[in-house]
């Protein structure tokens, strides 16, 4: 016979549906007065209390039970057993406890999916209606103002998945949010952190979540995260075996540990950049010369404990692969330029710059070696060791060299640069910048004795270059120079620019920017003896130069001329301006800012039909006023730049007007 329990709000009574399997039953109930009288069967007290409690003829609400009260233990083996990336990333968004115990859980880790499915089809995991998840989007951790916004998703590049992390935006919160997000996307292929954020920046732990969570990675960026060091790269290295390519920046934390780690766990590794790392030393470039068998491009800046011994090493080892080599501000010496000329097979591409401890005999042992066969561009700044012995030496072991890039080398002078040219057969390319030795003497006889492949000459602020009277010898044309570039050598002026002209007859690219010394005199004779047909041209800041030389140039190079930079010739006027509209259809960028223009030229040239303009200039043309506004709207076909900076004669409102005709066109106002 059933037992009638007078209860009176002391103990729990069964939750969780119905009391009764048959609505018979209820007549057990007998009664509901201030007392209320249930049938309870004896029971073990509910492990979960119910979520309203009576006392007497009160009761009180209690807080809603929750999957929170588990311990940390107990949420991994649930997490790790969720059926899809989509299902871990909408728990990643519940808060940031689920979020950094997700990213604690490596891809070895997850259970495979058919444990998963069968897991699912009794029951579920953790279902969308006890996580409240928003189906459009992440919701915000409920303990913090930082979301997993769209915004800090991944985009897709290369071919596999790109994240790239700048200052504030750099936390560890974020960090652990991709390794979630993009584990189930075949992973996070290239990651990119710039700086950190100042209160809670990237550390160590954020790395370590990328490293469980990305397998895939192959490229890993850090640029100014003092934070990181060696634990987080360790982790990388553990991780990530597929990584390719890894630049180091301002990263003091990180030191040979570290990056020994990488070289014993990565042996894709194909790229390593190394800058203004104080702890990176000898012993790590030592571990990548020897365990990674692919690396191709090494670039290592301003390291003080890297030298001789660990640069040696490198390139002796990695001496049948290594194309690309970039040395800077190290302390090496004659050693490592010695083992680089030998060593250095399969260099193609080599930058050294500002090796103070390197001599003359470096750079002749190096030329001397026969090693560099392969080389094709060669760059050189600021290493005093350059000098005539030196470079004649690196032409004549450099046979296949086809660029040469000489920056601040002090002691080079006219002789060692003909003795170069003299040798260096297949040089395509030579630009000259701060080499004061070197006069207009030294230049001519390069151009002249370079070859039949010389294509493009460049020479920036060479104070030692200044005209010269007559008493050259007789040189020979450059009949395969296309390009010539003379940038702010204030010496350089119309005699010298004369001859320039006699020994290149086939310019098609000419700049001349800076020369405040040229005339129009000097000039003109060029301009007549290109037989090509020029196609840009560069006379910026060329204050003495008159509208006679665009007459010049419209006649006899308007028809192949494409872009012409007039900026700063305070004496050309709209005569110029004519003379392009009638003669030059396949004109497309034009700058004739701070010229002596006015409404008139405007007009002209917006009237020609042929011209299609699509960057044009008039940045400081004080004369050009909105009277200008509506012939410049006849370039709405083809205009795509329109610079009217600083013209002050034009009004806002005119601005605003032009803009509704151009609105295919960028204007700066």
């Amino acid at each position: 016979m059933p037992t009638l329990v007078n209860y009176s709000g002391d103990d729990d009574f069964c939750s969780g549906g119905s009391l009764y399997a048959n609505p018979i039953d209820s007549s057990l109930l007998l009664s509901l007065g201030s007392h209320v009288d249930v049938y309870c069967p004896p029971r073990k007290r509910s492990r979960i209390s119910a979520p309203f409690v009576f006392r007497g003829d009160k009761f009180l609400q209690q807080k809603q039970s929750s999957i929170e009260v588990l311990p940390d233990e107990c949420l991994f083996e649930i997490f790790r057993r969720l059926p899809g990336g989509q299902e871990r990333s909408a728990c990643a968004s519940v808060s940031k406890r689920w979020l950094m115990l997700l990213s604690s859980i490596s891809q070895a880790e997850i259970c495979s999916s058919k444990t998963t499915q069968s897991l699912k089809t009794e029951g579920g995991l953790v279902s969308d209606e006890s996580l409240k998840l928003n189906k459009e989007g992440p919701l915000p951790f409920s303990n913090d103002t930082e979301m997993i916004s769209g915004d800090d998703l991944e985009v897709e590049s290369d071919g596999y998945l790109t994240r790239c992390l700048e200052g504030k935006k750099a936390t560890d919160i974020r960090l652990a949010a991709i390794a979630v997000g993009t584990g189930s996307r075949g992973g996070l292929g290239k990651l990119l952190i710039r700086g950190s954020n100042t209160s809670r920046g990237v550390t160590n732990l954020g790395l370590s979540a990328i490293a469980r969570g990305c397998p895939s990675l192959r490229v890993l960026s850090l640029w100014n995260v003092s934070s990181i060091g060696d634990e987080g790269l360790c982790k990388i290295a553990n991780g990530c075996h597929m990584l390719e390519k890894l630049d180091l920046s301002h990263c003091p934390s990180i030191s040979d540990k570290g990056l020994v780690a990488v070289a014993e766990n990565c042996p894709n590794l194909t790229d390593l950049m190394i800058d203004s790392c104080s702890n990176i030393g000898n012993a790590s470039l030592q571990a990548i010369g020897k365990c990674c068998p692919n690396l191709h491009s090494i670039s290592i800046k301003d390291c003080p404990l890297v030298g001789d011994q660990g640069v040696a090493s490198l390139l002796s080892s990695a001496s049948y692969v290594l194309s690309k080599v970039k040395l800077q501000a190290l302390n090496i010496t004659d050693v490592s330029l010695a083992v680089l000329g030998h060593y250095g097979k399969a260099v193609t591409d080599l930058v050294l710059t500002g090796l103070q401890n390197v001599n003359e005999r470096g750079f002749w042992v190096m030329g001397n070696s026969h090693g560099l066969q392969k080389l094709k561009s060669f760059s050189i700044t600021s290493c005093r060791g350059v000098t005539d012995v030196g470079l004649e030496a690196v032409g004549k072991g450099c046979p296949n060299l086809q660029q040469l890039s000489l920056r601040k080398c002090l002691f080079l002078s006219d002789n060692g640069l003909v003795a170069f040219a003299l040798t260096a057969g297949s040089l395509e390319s030579l630009q000259l910048e701060e080499c004061n030795r070197i006069t207009q003497s030294g230049v001519l006889g390069a151009i002249s004795n370079c070859g039949s492949k010389l294509k493009a000459l460049t020479l920036v602020k060479c104070m030692g270059i200044k005209d010269i009277s007559l008493g050259l010898p007789l040189l020979s044309p450059c009949t395969s120079l296309r390009s010539l570039s003379i940038r702010n050598c204030p010496g350089f002026g119309s005699a010298g620019l004369a001859i320039a002209g006699k020994l290149c007859p086939q310019l098609q690219l000419l700049d001349l920017s800076g020369l405040h010394g040229i005339t129009d005199a000097g000039l003109l004779p060029l301009l007549e003896r290109c037989e090509a047909g020029l196609v840009k041209v560069n006379l910026s800041d060329c204050v003495n130069l008159t509208d006679a030389v665009v007459l010049a140039m419209s006649r006899l190079h308007g028809k192949t001329l494409q872009r012409l930079n007039l900026d700063g010739c305070r004496k050309i006027t709209d005569v110029s301006l004519v003379a392009i509209a009638n003669s030059c259809p396949l004109l497309r960028d034009l700058d004739v800012s701070k010229c002596a223009i006015s409404d008139f030229g405007i007009t002209a040239v917006s009237g020609a039909n042929q011209l299609q303009l699509q960057i044009l200039s008039l940045s400081g043309c004080s004369k050009v006023s909105d009277k200008s506004m509506p012939f410049l709207g006849n370039f709405g076909k083809s205009l795509l730049g329109l610079n009217i900076q600083q013209c002050d004669a034009i009004s806002n409102s005119a601005v605003e007007a032009l803009a509704d005709r151009l609105w295919r066109c960028d204007i700066l106002s």
